[in-house]
């Protein structure tokens, strides 16, 4: 985990701020943070919580792990592999069983590719311990079918 860059952190605030077209007074309101807290935060001379930049994050509607990178909370990999867990975890036309069979797989390509620690993330098993993932060959239905070939 890097050190907190508070510097680069309130620059970037600073500029998400102005782009937003907001007062340092409406943004502090906004996120409920104090107006001489957050232009110190922009100054560079605090260093906030993982909370506060949480709200300030709401506030200027940009996503929080963004501010995390900046901050040097949180390194970028991780902030990537969030947020497509998130995206899939938030899709709200796949079900439930659906979404865990594609973070099954993202975890599985991730692996296969070398950029997954082990024991990070959901556990790839099922309450049986085995882990249901398609092989290549597979039609995707898990049955272990493979595709129909051309004649």
């Amino acid at each position: 985990m890097a050190s907190l860059n508070v510097g680069n952190l309130g620059e970037y605030l600073r500029e998400q701020r102005r782009t937003a077209q907001l007062s340092l007074r409406q943004l502090a309101e906004a996120a409920g943070v104090s107006n001489p807290y957050l232009s110190q935060i922009e100054r560079g001379l605090r260093k906030p919580s993982a909370e506060v930049l949480q709200q300030v994050a709401k506030a200027l509607r940009i996503s929080a792990e963004t501010l995390y990178v900046r901050a040097g909370i949180l390194d970028e990999r991780e902030r990537d592999e969030l947020e497509t867990r998130a995206v899939i975890l938030g899709d709200p036309s796949i079900n439930e069983q659906q979404k865990q069979v594609l973070l099954q797989i993202y975890e599985s390509f991730r692996k296969e590719n070398g950029t997954d620690a082990p024991g990070t993330g959901p556990s790839r098993t099922g309450a049986d311990g085995a882990i249901a993932l398609p092989r290549p060959a597979d039609d995707g239905t898990g049955t272990g079918a493979a595709p129909a070939q051309p004649q």
